[in-house]
């Protein structure tokens, strides 16, 4: 099944999940935030979303410095 993450064209297993996407990709939940078809989605509802054939995907991490 075909969804875009940050602009890019991706393959991923259907009934995959936001959370499982996060996992697969080793990226720190605590940082990021997520974006699932121009809707901002709460950490705590990332396992509930069952990704769809051409669903798009934007995640944005924080990265502190100074």
């Amino acid at each position: 099944m075909k969804i875009t993450i940050n602009g890019k064209s991706e393959e991923i297993n259907i009934k995959s999940t936001l959370g499982e996407i996060i996992i697969k990709k080793g990226l720190c939940a605590n940082n990021l935030v997520l974006e699932h078809n121009a809707n901002i989605v709460s950490k705590e509802k990332w396992k509930d979303i069952i990704l769809m054939e051409n669903d798009i995907i934007e995640i944005v991490s924080f990265v502190g410095g100074g």
